[in-house]
């Protein structure tokens, strides 16, 4: 029963942390979204991901350095204490909330191999002089050009993508795929794909994640926009023409580990578009993004929670003050 307790607290309080710490964070994330408006789209991206996957690395903290130190140190061995069907239940969603996620990397990393296993197969290696990341033509019905990996990125193009752009609309699509994987924008992608199915059915943080998606698409379209203001009408006049070449009612889903140039519906491009058209009218010495002290604050606070945490775990009051909250966890669900 001590084992089976404790693993069962363990996964209860996985879910519950998770879940209590997301929410706060959703909710906070659209009460300071006229704020987050107000910073560079690199800055709102970066601000976003520590917002979502902040609340999962703060619940494991809080497991694996104050429950389960605890738990080992405080609860006796021989325990009288039972599994209610409260906290059964509650420990039974977080270990499928759990499995889903670990299900989902997988499935992810999978789907990724298989995409680039065929795309490769189906194409031919070129070198440009504007990347010199891996670049590939794909004979692909869809226009595809697209950054497939997170830690060994592969840029492919469509064929006809590649015919019918001029090769400054080329240099300009490729230096916004370039603007993704300065941020790493594929790794996070997965994560936070990942983290979200730990929540189970919970639709806690799906905010956040479009919220990313919006602000990480518009930094890689004002990283490419900061080279010139040229870039950003070439850029803006790529979009337009692959918009019109995506063949009708279709649609390519993507795994999470692929960073897509266009995978947005049109009001979405008119959008971006439109939002180029004003950046090529800027100064591009003013789009550089906020400082970095700025961009990295929610960085550090995460890094500081964490540092802290570990810092006071391992002080007895501590953990028996952990552990007498727990137990009143245990008693409220009984």
């Amino acid at each position: 029963m001590y084992t089976f307790l404790g693993i069962t607290l363990v996964l209860a309080l996985l879910l519950t942390i998770n879940a209590t710490a997301t929410m706060l964070s959703a909710g906070f994330g659209r009460l300071f979204k006229p704020l987050l408006w107000k910073c560079s789209a690199r800055t709102r991206a970066e601000i976003l991901f520590v917002m979502r996957i902040g609340p999962p690395v703060l619940a494991i903290i809080a497991i694996v350095a104050f429950m389960i130190p605890s738990y080992v140190a405080y609860e006796p061995h021989a325990t009288d204490e039972s599994v209610s069907w409260k906290l059964g239940t509650l420990a039974a969603l977080s270990a499928v909330g759990v499995s889903l996620a670990i299900w989902r990397g997988l499935r992810s990393w999978l789907a990724t191999r298989s995409l680039l296993r065929d795309w490769l197969a189906a194409s031919t290696r070129i070198e440009l002089d504007a990347t010199n990341v891996p670049t590939y033509i794909l004979d692909h019905s869809f226009p595809i050009i697209a950054v497939v990996g997170a830690f060994r990125p592969r840029l492919f193009i469509a064929n006809h993508v590649f015919e019918s752009l001029s090769e400054e609309e080329l240099a300009a699509a490729i230096t916004h795929e370039y603007g993704h994987l300065a941020a790493r924008d594929n790794f996070k992608r997965s994560v936070m794909r990942v983290s979200r199915a730990a929540l189970l059915l919970i639709p806690c943080g799906r905010s956040l994640d479009r919220a990313w998606s919006d602000a990480s698409e518009s930094a890689a379209d004002e990283y490419a926009a900061q080279k010139s203001s040229l870039v950003a009408l070439n850029l803006a006049s790529a979009l337009v023409r692959i918009a019109r070449m995506i063949p009708k009612g279709q649609q390519q889903n993507m795994p999470a580990a692929v960073s897509a140039f266009l995978n947005e519906d049109t009001p979405g491009v008119k959008v971006r578009v439109r939002r180029l058209v004003e950046l090529a009218a800027t100064d591009p010495h003013l789009l550089v993004s906020n400082a970095s002290i700025v961009r990295f604050t929610p960085w550090f606070v995460l890094a500081l929670t964490v540092a802290v945490g570990i810092a006071i775990e391992s002080r007895p009051q501590v953990l028996a003050g952990v552990h007498h909250l727990v137990e009143q966890v245990v008693v409220v669900l009984s």
